[in-house]
């Protein structure tokens, strides 16, 4: 996909995360989530995390203290408003193209493509965009073109023994799949449509 087609698509996925989070009241943060092993506290303050871990790869550093969780201080939404708006600014320099990317969370022995990081971000966060919305209990709901580019990543990503090991960025794929192409990509990537009907594993 062309990578300026990529981070039009990612900033979408990320700019609705910041919608649904700016809904979050301090009582909501103690809501469980379709990621089991945390609170609503838990997955906004990875999800924080995890965009200055991207901002960072794209400045072109490897540290994995870039990665480590953040504390969501006493303004949770501004803290996550704030590391939305670093991530979409790292992702904007026209030669985003040509950079590599360094994730260790993801692998310590090789670098990524712009295309390769920016897939990763998206499909992540058209997925925490879902459980952010799920634990709420708020609709969300994308452009055929989001969630056809989210099919086609979810497809692509291995579903086997690594999905089970601890830090796993997504729990095995269910055999459960919903009226619409959103509930097919979260089953793909380990969640339960249904969810909380159904317990999902992380």
């Amino acid at each position: 996909m062309p990578i300026d087609e990529l981070r039009f698509l990612d900033a979408i996925v990320t700019r609705t995360s910041l919608d649904l989070v700016a809904k979050i009241t301090p009582a909501d943060l103690t809501k469980p989530t379709p990621c089991s092993a945390w609170t609503l506290h838990g997955l906004l303050a990875h999800m924080a995390t995890q965009h200055h871990g991207f901002a960072a790869a794209a400045d072109g550093e490897s540290d994995l203290d870039h990665w480590r969780l953040l504390p969501l201080g006493d303004d949770p939404v501004e803290t996550y408003r704030a590391s939305v708006n670093r991530v979409l600014k790292a992702f904007v320099p026209h030669d985003l193209a040509d950079r590599k990317f360094a994730l260790p969370e993801f692998s310590t022995e090789i670098t990524f493509t712009a295309e390769q990081a920016l897939g990763f971000h998206f499909v992540d966060y058209l997925v925490h965009s879902w459980d952010v919305a799920k634990s709420l209990g708020l609709p969300v709901k994308f452009e055929q073109e989001v969630l056809d580019a989210g099919l086609k990543f979810a497809e692509s990503i291995p579903d086997g023994r690594n999905r089970t090991a601890p830090g796993a960025a997504f729990g095995p794929a269910v055999d459960a799949t919903g009226p619409s192409d959103l509930d097919t990509i979260v089953a793909l990537l380990g969640r339960s449509p249904s969810w909380p009907d159904v317990t999902p594993r992380a």
